[in-house]
């Protein structure tokens, strides 16, 4: 029975850790920091047992609990963990500690009310990722609004009000439509099951079997929610404000953790509930994302702000992984559970070293920048790791999961065309242009000596002990990736095999 409590208690360390450091007087910062810093280690730790006991040959949910939480609806309060939750979880714990580590210095202002709202962050994309009953799924999910909401809007930069409006409006439309499509989904399953139910298992069972034709608008309303957090080509306008107005901490977990929620979300219920649709669908998802992928690398191209380029890369990368989520092959689907906790690695630690110069020098503008490789030849090793990793160079990372999409997409049967992995290759070259292209504008060239730059400073222990563990899995990923494919291998076949069984009359042979 103690296995089964171990998900709840991941959930409850970071909510009554923020509940306990309200009670902390406002002026201990340093004490508020540790607290907060003490917390967040506490459930990694968990996360890293709930790891070591987890197997990675079993297909299904591990580590389940179930109550009745509203009898009435039969809604229950229902937590488990599969391959593709625990990775996830896995990189939520690790980036937590490692952001609220990076604003030790750059949060100088309500210490104590970002913290808080970083602690329950975390309780709600926690939520998000071992939800197995659609209601608790939808409370975890517009819960996670509010304190980034607040994050962006109180710590963030000169356009934070408008970039935090519009994240949440953005966000909050796609949200109603999922809640509308989860009611009508339980409605319609209160027929063969003879009870209104929103439990996922159950509904795995009754989803294949509802007519294409409803299982089409079924699917466009879930897709269109996960699709603006993504955010795919053309529902990404949000996220460049967001990550440019976001503090670092807040852009790093935005970048890390929040965009995965869509991607999870595509492959947790738009696939298996309804595969006919996800199939009819596929080519046409694929193309925006497709055209995302290239979209993203031409603007990050014509960036002058360092933050804003990464974020627009996010657009380009995260269009490999709807690709390879809707190629629907084994490699692709492997390729793209992989590609969202590659993605998370490398522009987290690209959004951490931009902020590192940004509480330094005030300045993002790249021409601000030039030849600091001899001022600060650590940072400038550590920036040129975390590009390479983006650009997907083998032996790191980035280069596993890009592989196996453009492996699995050319594979496709759904897709049926190799132009998709042509077109999508091209945002790989791309890649390599605007960040070498960021790379050798900052930190190669002539350096001058300006008013800017006279604080520049090469990192410091703290900030070598943030990139450390990101930059260990980054090579770890690139060298040895089996380690993180064996934990992926049983689900990903199993979503596949779901998918593919019940649209057998419509699947592309």
């Amino acid at each position: 029975m103690e296995n089964n409590l171990l998900i709840t208690y991941l959930l409850l360390i970071p909510l009554v850790g923020s509940v306990l450091l309200l009670s902390l007087p406002k002026e201990k910062e340093s004490s508020i920091r540790i607290f907060g810093l003490i917390v967040s280690l506490a459930a990694f730790i968990l996360s890293l047992l709930l790891y070591f006991r987890f197997d990675p040959t079993n297909a299904g949910f591990q580590f389940t609990q179930k109550f009745i939480w509203v009898e009435k609806l039969n809604v229950s309060y229902f937590v488990g963990i599969d391959g593709l939750s625990l990775v996830l979880v896995l990189l939520t714990t690790l980036l937590t500690p490692l952001t609220l580590l990076s604003s030790w210095k750059g949060i100088q202002k309500n210490v104590k009310e970002f913290t808080f709202f970083m602690l329950m962050l975390e309780v709600g994309m926690l939520g998000v990722f071992v939800s197995l009953d659609l209601f608790l799924f939808y409370i975890f999910w517009e819960a996670m609004l509010i304190p980034m909401y607040f994050i962006i809007g109180i710590w963030g930069g000169p356009k934070r009000i408008y970039a935090s409006v519009k994240f949440f409006i953005y966000t909050m439309f796609g949200s109603l439509l999922m809640l509308v499509a989860i009611i009508w989904l339980a409605v319609y399953a209160s027929g063969p099951l003879g009870v209104f139910s929103t439990n996922l298992l159950d509904l795995y069972q009754v989803g294949p079997t509802i007519a294409k034709q409803i299982q089409f608008w079924m699917f466009a309303a879930f897709a269109f929610s996960f699709a603006i957090k993504v955010p795919l080509f053309p529902l990404h306008t949000w996220l460049p404000d967001a990550h440019v107005e976001a503090p670092t901490a807040g852009s790093v977990i935005l970048a890390g953790v929040l965009l995965k929620m869509g991607t999870y979300g595509l492959i947790r219920f738009c696939l298996p509930l309804f595969p006919q649709a996800a199939i009819a669908f596929a080519p046409y998802i694929s193309v925006l994302a497709v055209i995302g992928i290239i979209y993203g690398a031409l603007v990050a191209m014509v960036q002058k702000d360092m933050k804003k380029l990464v974020a627009y890369s996010s657009v380009s990368h995260l269009g490999f992984v709807v690709l390879g989520i809707f190629a629907m092959t084994q490699q692709s689907m492997q390729g793209a559970i992989i590609q969202m906790v590659n993605h998370g690695l490398s522009t987290g630690a690209l959004f951490l070293l931009v902020g590192i110069v940004y509480e330094r020098t005030h300045s993002r503008e790249i021409a601000d920048y030039g030849g600091i490789a001899k001022v600060v030849p650590l940072f400038s090793v550590a920036f040129m790791i975390a590009s390479l990793s983006s650009i997907g160079l083998p032996g790191l990372n980035g280069f596993i999961g890009e592989f196996l999409i453009l492996i699995g997409s050319f594979k496709s049967g759904v897709l049926n065309s190799w132009w998709f992995t042509a077109f999508a290759a091209s945002g790989v070259i791309f890649a390599a242009v605007y960040m070498l292209w960021l790379y050798q504008r900052v930190v190669f060239g002539e350096y001058h000596s300006t008013p800017k730059l006279e604080h520049l400073t090469d990192l410091n222990a703290r900030e070598i002990i943030v990139l450390i563990p990101i930059f260990i899995f980054i090579v770890w990923i690139g060298i040895y990736p089996g380690t993180f494919l064996k934990l992926t291998d049983a689900v990903s076949a199993s979503i596949i095999h779901q998918v593919t069984t019940a649209s057998s009359s419509i699947l592309i042979k």
